[in-house]
């Protein structure tokens, strides 16, 4: 019995953190304030229920000052040599992904 409750609990935080990322996504343009709050609250729900993030969501977020990343607006992605090199314009620091 326990089980069932603790599976439902990490689907229904998984299906939360989906539902705040397509918000911060449709609010961006006209409150990207409100976007980082949503992004806030979807790493705090996945901590909490210890739910991994999908990696194509994990990318959205800057690793040192948490703030949703939008390619050319919040975000700069350049390519070098094995790597994936994406700067966060908001604190300036860099996140790496191989390729």
């Amino acid at each position: 019995m326990r089980k069932k409750q603790k599976d439902w609990a990490k689907d229904m935080a998984y299906e939360r953190i989906l539902r705040l990322f397509e918000l911060a996504d449709m609010e961006f343009r006209m409150h990207p304030e409100r976007s980082d709050r949503y992004v806030q609250l979807a790493r705090r729900i996945g901590m909490r229920y210890r739910v991994r993030m999908p990696g194509e969501l994990k990318h959205r977020i800057c690793r040192h000052c948490h703030s949703y990343l939008v390619q050319g607006t919040t975000a700069r992605t350049r390519l070098q040599g094995t790597h994936i090199a994406t700067t966060c314009l908001a604190c300036g620091k860099q996140m790496r992904i191989p390729y």
